[in-house]
């Protein structure tokens, strides 16, 4: 794993006000952001059994 350092923005009293991120880093922050929503979302839903998700897929083509 990469090691990176942060870059802040800050302003004229040295407050830091933002921070610059890579297109990588942002784009990784983002997908997780993502799936943090569809677990929020999704969190209400009674969990299926193993054998019930596999007949599902096999009905659809997806497996």
């Amino acid at each position: 794993m990469a090691t990176t350092q942060e870059q802040f923005i800050v302003n004229a009293k040295g407050k830091k006000t933002g921070v610059l991120l890579s297109l990588k880093q942002y784009q990784r922050l983002m997908e997780d952001l993502h799936d943090l929503a569809i677990v929020a979302e999704r969190r209400q839903e009674k969990p299926k059994a193993f054998e019930e998700l596999k007949q599902n897929l096999r009905k659809n083509g997806r497996l």
